[in-house]
């Protein structure tokens, strides 16, 4: 199992280290340095050797950048992270409202006279690094690349992982490797590209039916691979690292010999340059074909038995969760934490044997907690569930057959008029979007709003996307689809997503529900032949949704109709796999409004 180290800085620990990346800045000849949140392999998810950016700043979200320069340090961070940010870096570092204020802007209006800003060409992408160029033309900033300069004053950075690799079962696969090379090979060939380079880490796991333990929570390999139109697959991955069969057509190198094979790719080659390192970019340069990760597509849309595998999955993690709600509801107000409710609910996951690890850090934010997005409870922070409060408890598992998401807010004591019809706003917007119905070719931003729109009737609305892509036992935070207002990839078949709107009033209250989905074809509609061809959702979560916090005459009867159903099929499917208290807590949870 991944083992974790702690990488963030203190608030003490901020200034001297800010300091000395500055000396080294200088020594450099440049006017600034970049530190992203990313690694060579461009995924969402890094190791801690690659925590660079909690390290420096104590900013510990999942997406965001730092600029350093001589007297300003700006800590970019979405609307997700705008709450978290405050409350983490010292005050030696200024937080930025990114992507509203843009990295170029930024940097002209603090070096008008211009100035030389270094970057690691391993830690950014070809497509953000041309962007930023494009918009500083004539600036007199430049962007320099250079070697690792928070490397070179991490004294005790983490080593670079080197877990096992292990094979994934061909009966939750649902396909042989060879099978999914092949077909992607023929695919490059008629596209007119003779390779394809490959960086993500779990597009790679994907393609040859392999998984690892690299990165916390998500099963994955660090590696880098190649595609070729006739079938031969070429993976740079650490050797000690393998120890199963890839098969005859998968050649294994050693990672440092990447870049050197990049440069021997002959004609067009396959890239996405919103994740193909800037350093890969470099010599490849004018064979480059912009024609994104030939794996992304195809492993998002699921086949039968990775659906299914998820599927049951749900189900048995439904149990954890239920049985954890349960045993909630009987505490005596005021004694929990939420640190000890974290540990109630992960005791109860690892009660499967096929769980492999939770899917991310557990979230448990209560009160004014709940309003921190992605919230993590930490011994300074570790909050009691009172009175009045509402608590979002947003968790997941990764089982060998699939991966888990869910969010359920949970009203604590006696709860405020308004924090209920907040909830019931945000209730109402889950859903509509699980009742839509919707013509092919639609992406995720065309039906997002839908989510929100009952928010909106309250001038009210929240910084986060309303879903995004799953994997199958894989990361759970999956490409390329969303359901973003940025998001243009159409929604097909077997893709899963989750459908999380929210609602957060800083230092009071948060507020989301989340359900995962699955994209299916809409069943035709009784009476009449439809005009064009749809899609509908199929629900995979099944857990009550806390009726003490459901103004009901909120609810029209259509969506008064969809939760009864709902709940229904939540103690029709999960019952019978329950203990006789949690039994009797379920008929209770589910009752008709």
């Amino acid at each position: 199992m991944f083992q974790s180290f702690e990488v963030t800085a203190r608030p003490e620990q901020g200034p001297p280290r800010l300091a000395a990346l500055r000396d080294e800045i200088s020594n450099e000849g440049l006017n600034g340095f970049l530190i992203p949140r990313a690694d060579a392999h461009q995924g969402e998810y890094v190791a801690p050797r690659d925590e660079r950016l909690a390290w420096l700043t104590g900013f510990t979200g999942s997406a965001g950048f730092c600029a350093v320069l001589s007297d300003v340090a700006g800590v970019f961070v979405d609307g997700r992270y705008r709450t978290q940010v405050k409350a983490q870096v010292a005050s030696e570092f200024t937080p930025v409202p990114w992507p509203e204020v843009s990295l170029s802007a930024w940097l002209q209006e603090h070096l008008p006279n211009g100035g030389k800003v270094g970057f690691d060409p391993w830690l950014h992408a070809a497509g953000q690094i041309a962007s930023v160029q494009k918009d500083l033309a004539n600036s007199g900033i430049e962007l320099v690349r250079c070697d690792n300069l928070v490397d070179r004053v991490w004294a005790d950075q983490p080593a670079a992982p080197m877990n096992p690799v292990k094979a994934h079962p061909i009966e939750f696969a649902g396909e042989t490797a060879d099978s999914k090379i092949t077909r992607l090979a023929e695919a490059l060939h008629e596209a007119d590209c003779t390779a394809a380079v490959i960086t993500l880490p779990d597009s790679i796991m994907w393609l040859l039916n392999i998984r690892g333990s690299d990165i916390g929570y998500n099963p994955v390999a660090h590696g880098f691979a190649i595609l070729h139109d006739d079938g031969q697959v070429n993976l740079f991955m650490a050797r000690e690292k393998l120890s199963v069969p890839l098969g005859d057509q998968v050649s294994i190198h050693a990672p440092e010999a990447f870049l050197n094979a990049a440069a021997t790719l002959e004609e067009k080659v396959q890239v996405d340059l919103g994740t193909l390192p800037q350093a890969v970019a470099d010599v490849l340069q004018d064979q480059m074909v912009d024609g994104g990760d030939p794996c992304a597509l195809p492993k998002a849309c699921k086949n039968a038995a990775e659906i299914a595998g998820s599927a049951e999955a749900h189900l048995r993690d439904a149990v954890a969760v239920i049985e954890t709600l349960c045993w909630l509801d009987k505490q005596v107000l005021g004694t929990l934490t939420e640190t000890q409710v974290v540990t109630r609910l992960e005791e109860n996951r690892r009660k499967d044997n096929a769980l492999q690890d939770i899917s991310f850090d557990t979230i448990a934010g209560t009160g004014p907690n709940g309003a921190i997005m992605h919230y993590r409870v930490t011994e300074e922070t570790d909050c009691r569930l009172e009175d009045g409060h509402i608590l979002v408890l947003d968790s997941g598992g990764q089982y060998l057959d699939g991966t888990t998401d869910i969010t359920r807010t949970i009203a604590i004591g006696e709860v405020g008029d308004e924090e209920k019809a907040c909830f019931t706003r945000v209730l109402k917007g889950m859903i509509n979007l699980s009742m839509l119905r919707w013509p092919v070719g639609l992406a995720g931003r065309d039906i997002e709003c839908i989510a929100r729109a009952p928010l909106w009737v309250a001038g009210q609305d929240f910084n986060h996307g309303v879903g995004h892509g799953v994997g199958a036992y894989l990361s759970v935070h999956e490409g390329p689809q969303r359901l973003s207002k940025v998001s243009h990839v159409p929604l097909q078949p077997g893709m899963i997503l989750s459908n999380e709107p929210g609602y957060y009033r800083e230092g009071a209250f948060g507020i989301r529900i989340e359900n995962l989905v699955v994209v299916q074809e809409a069943p035709a509609l009784p009476g009449g032949d439809a005009e064009r061809a749809m899609l509908n959702w199929r629900t995979l979560t099944y857990v009550p949704i806390d009726r003490r916090l459901i103004v009901t005459d909120m609810l029209t009867s259509a969506e008064r109709d969809w939760l009864n159903t709902y709940h229904h099929d939540v103690t029709e499917k999960l019952r019978a796999r329950l203990g006789d208290d949690a039994q009797l807590w379920l008929d209770a949870a589910t009752a008709p409004i």
